[in-house]
């Protein structure tokens, strides 16, 4: 779901946030965003797969890998976490090689498993519009795919 562009929010236009309700544990689910093995499995929206060259999840850590692309193109990208409370948020800024954003996931407890709130910040709106359009259904995609591979 797409954040509302709230009165006072210096950063609704250069903002798209993704939230979803998953099955499963909050542990479970910051695992699968922070154990490469499994991340590789389902980053990504439908289609692609990724190669990783460098995951060091600690601050100032690098994660650099390939998204390769059901047309057959490469997307080399590479990022720097930021911050990581296990199991309770995870941030990391996205260098490069399309766009930069910043990265915030918030993992929280809730009944039914854990409520992921996932905002992908831009420096400015400008930067986010010629992508805002694909972002957001990517995303979706790229949650469907977590969440087949916690529920198998």
């Amino acid at each position: 779901m797409k954040r509302s562009k709230k009165t006072g929010d210096p950063f609704a236009d250069r903002e798209v946030v993704t939230t979803r309700t998953i099955n499963a544990s909050r542990e479970r689910v910051f695992t699968a965003w922070t154990d490469p093995a499994i991340l590789v499995r389902w980053w990504g929206p439908r289609g692609f797969v990724n190669t990783f060259q460098a995951f060091e999840l600690e601050t100032e850590g690098i994660w650099e890998f390939t998204m390769h692309g059901p047309d057959g193109k490469d997307y080399p990208n590479t990022c720097i976490f930021k911050r990581i409370e296990a199991p309770s948020y995870l941030e990391f800024d996205h260098v490069k090689e399309m766009h930069f954003y910043k990265a915030m996931v918030t993992f929280t407890e809730v009944p039914k498993g854990t409520r992921l709130d996932w905002t992908m910040r831009f420096n400015t709106a400008e930067e986010l519009a010629p992508v805002r359009a694909f972002i957001q259904p990517a995303n979706e995609e790229n949650l469907d795919r977590l969440e087949l591979i916690l529920n198998n």
